[in-house]
């Protein structure tokens, strides 16, 4: 198989999203054919495959955040529900028999709360991102591992996206009794605190409202490269309509 259908075989696994998923005989035929058409027909520009990877990553990460984005989408999702940090884990068990129960699950919940209103302002870093893809970063992510987009948008959105999240984290986590308290201590712990690993709540908020939303768009990325669907778009039917 010469290199230009090889690029278009996976480029077309990457860029087939919306509709429904087709059968894997399906889209083996459908790539088979593409190898059988004569070059000229098979001859795609730079610019036409990097538009239709930019489509494709729009979708998936527009996907990822509305996801998470909404009441309940951290909360009822075990795969990315923020967990109390350690420390509160430990004294738990106390802080219930203290009859702290009640406060104790409004931290929980504040957290989920807070990641899930941060998570929406996500749309339009990711969106920039996208647009500034170079023909190198599209070429790395059509042939790089399985997660080279995810990869991308972690290292060129993670600082701006915690910048953003930790104010909208700070101002919900503060109305948590729990939260002012726990402050409170490890302000007075100082340098002690981080010594003994208990962490900043807000930075520790951000950080996991962070990592569940990368770990979306990992899952956003992988159904882009392994679960082929229905061609929505003018582009997409433009790049991949030859058969």
């Amino acid at each position: 198989m010469n290199r230009q259908p090889a690029a278009i075989i996976l480029a077309a696994s990457l860029v087939l999203t919306a509709a429904g998923a087709v059968r894997a005989d399906e889209f083996s035929s459908f790539a088979k054919s593409l190898v059988q058409q004569p070059a000229a027909q098979n001859a795609l520009s730079d610019s036409d495959i990097a538009a239709g990877l930019k489509q494709a990553l729009a979708k998936g990460t527009s996907n990822a955040v509305k996801q998470l984005g909404r009441t309940d989408g951290f909360w009822n999702d075990p795969s990315v529900r923020i967990p109390l940090p350690g420390p509160v884990q430990q004294l738990e068990s106390a802080l219930q028999a203290a009859g702290m129960g009640a406060q104790l699950e409004q931290l929980h919940m504040s957290f989920n709360r807070a990641a899930e209103q941060a998570v929406p302002l996500a749309a339009d870093v990711f969106g920039q991102a996208v647009q500034k893809l170079t023909l190198d970063d599209v070429r790395g992510i059509l042939n790089g591992p399985q997660d080279a987009a995810t990869q991308y948008f972690k290292r060129t959105t993670s600082d701006t996206l915690a910048a953003k999240f930790k104010p909208i984290v700070a101002r919900i986590t503060s109305k948590a009794g729990l939260a002012q308290q726990y402050n409170s201590l490890t302000a007075s712990a100082g340098p002690m605190a981080s010594m003994l690993g208990v962490p900043d709540l807000d930075g520790y908020v951000t950080q996991k409202a962070l990592d569940g939303l990368f770990l979306r768009v990992a899952d956003e990325e992988k159904s882009i490269r392994t679960n082929p669907a229905a061609r929505t778009t003018d582009l997409l039917k433009k790049v991949f309509g030859a058969q």
